[in-house]
């Protein structure tokens, strides 16, 4: 998928031959049952608008549960009262 993307970006056709061959430049083993598998998913797709389509869902806001923003409520912090009353202990007893 890397190297339809890459073949893409540079202008060129994603073909079996090219993906083939930035495989193959990369260092890496071709499986060319892989390529011919990719090639085929890959007809007919528009890869510039589903890049487009993509990262507009990326930039988009998640939606929110409950159809609006929840409001958190400001919790203030817990005072620790352990201490003092160790040391009212130690008076007493």
């Amino acid at each position: 998928m890397y190297a339809a993307l890459l073949l893409h970006k540079l202008g060129k056709e994603v073909t079996e031959k090219n993906m083939e061959s930035v495989v193959a430049a990369a260092g890496v083993g071709v499986d060319e049952s892989k390529v011919k598998s990719l090639i085929a998913s890959l007809k007919g797709v528009d890869i510039e608008k589903e890049l487009e389509s993509a990262s507009l869902m990326a930039s988009a806001p998640a939606p929110v549960a409950g159809g609006a923003k929840e409001e958190k409520k400001e919790e203030k912090p817990k005072e620790d009262h352990a201490p003092a009353a160790e040391g009212l202990s130690a008076l007493f007893g």
